[in-house]
């Protein structure tokens, strides 16, 4: 099995996406993506952080504060 590359994988998921969708036009695309994807980088970030937000925040590239910000509003803090 070959490994695709996260670019790769969100290439044809996009593809797959704009297929489904047929004649219809999307809209508002750029906040869809922002909001489907951001909680399951933060799950997946977080599970392999060993949920240390520290490393997490680091890792991600964003402030501390502003992860536990965006736990809280995904609901991901135990």
């Amino acid at each position: 099995m070959k490994k695709k590359h996260i670019d790769e994988c969100v290439r044809d998921c996009l593809e797959t996406y704009f297929n489904d969708l047929g004649d219809v036009e999307p809209t508002a695309m750029y906040e869809m993506i922002q909001r489907v994807v951001e909680r399951p980088l933060l799950e997946v970030v977080m599970r392999h952080a060993q949920d240390n937000q520290s490393r997490a925040a680091q890792w991600l590239g964003i402030n501390r504060n502003t992860l536990r910000r965006k736990l809280l509003d995904h609901k991901l803090t135990k």
